[in-house]
């Protein structure tokens, strides 16, 4: 075992990466260009310390049992799920995560994908580019406005309220759905917190921002779908397994909702080619936090995470 060797499943950018050579860690990156197979990652991370890994690498029991020196998995991501967290723990392996780093950026992407589905913007995009605009019309391409519409927040934490900040400011009323209140949300924000059975009724607009675990997979289902308003619009930029994506498909083919913006699916990579030929949908490749400022500082809390265990201290961020 190389106490210092630190092995990270894909290049992050450099931020981290310097960190880590700077206090004279060895580091090795995989660069095969795609995702690492889980034969490669094992035989990579084997004899290393740490292991920095990204949201799409499943770190399950099967591996953590070959990852006998590895004393910290930092993940690089604000999610977990890809991790046997209880299992990792059990080993005595810490895993850690980059929170907060990347909240504003999500919360940009969310409002982006907001105003994207209420002003029908991916439609547009195509009339001009397929060459087909004719020239200003009275009904091309109505949309909606934001102002006074009622946004509905699933999940009132971090990105939740950051979300919530840039929707008052177009002046939407705010409910909210979550396991805790939210004393800022509700002070600064005048979010009114409901059941979700509410929320799904009431909201002109839905967005979700909720971690995937054994409570929240399919939450969002298709008897919660179904109360939605006719015209309403459902933005999901949390994890694809929290919904019933199969069923809001059907509801967007029949245009039982007015549209919907995703940024996460349910077997992703892999994305429901019917949801790319629906008109109503505006979809993106999981890039809530692609922006240099949040990638640069999530290399460097996973560095700085990796840093602290193998020098015998507390991590920043833990999760387990």
């Amino acid at each position: 075992m190389d106490k210092r060797k630190v092995f990270i499943t894909s290049q992050i950018p450099e931020t981290g990466v310097n960190l880590l050579l700077k206090k004279d860690f060895q580091v090795d990156i995989f660069k095969g260009g795609h995702q690492i197979s889980s034969k490669e990652l094992v035989k990579r991370a084997k004899d290393s310390s740490a292991l920095i890994c990204l949201l799409s690498d499943k770190i399950n029991k099967k591996i953590i049992d070959q990852l006998t020196e590895v004393k910290i998995i930092a993940n690089y991501a604000v999610g977990f799920n890809n991790i046997d967290i209880e299992y990792a723990r059990q080993k005595g392996i810490l895993v850690t995560n980059t929170p907060e780093v990347l909240t504003e950026s999500t919360a940009d992407l969310t409002l982006a994908l907001i105003l994207a589905c209420s002003r029908r913007l991916k439609e547009g995009i195509e009339l001009v580019k397929n060459r087909k605009f004719k020239g200003w019309a009275p009904q091309l391409l109505l949309g909606k406005e934001l102002m006074n519409k009622t946004v509905g927040i699933i999940g009132m934490g971090r990105i939740g309220t950051a979300v919530t900040k840039r929707v008052k400011a177009f002046g939407c009323n705010i409910i909210y759905y979550s396991n805790n209140v939210n004393i800022e949300a509700e002070k600064t924000l005048k979010a009114k917190k409901v059941s979700l059975t509410e929320l799904m009724k009431k909201s002109d607009i839905i967005s979700v921002h909720i971690p995937l675990n054994s409570k929240t997979k399919n939450l969002i289902n298709k008897q919660n779908l179904e109360l939605m308003k006719k015209d309403a619009i459902f933005i999901n930029t949390a994890r694809g397994e929290v919904l019933d994506e199969l069923h809001l498909i059907k509801m967007l083919k029949r245009k039982r909702i007015f549209s919907a913006g995703f940024d996460v699916y349910q077997n992703e990579p892999s994305i429901n080619p019917e949801l790319l030929k629906l008109e109503n949908v505006v979809a993106l490749p999981h890039i809530g936090s692609a922006t240099h400022e949040a990638r640069n500082k999530m290399s460097e809390l996973v560095a700085k995470n990796v840093i602290a265990v193998l020098s015998g201290k507390k991590p920043l961020t833990p999760v387990n």
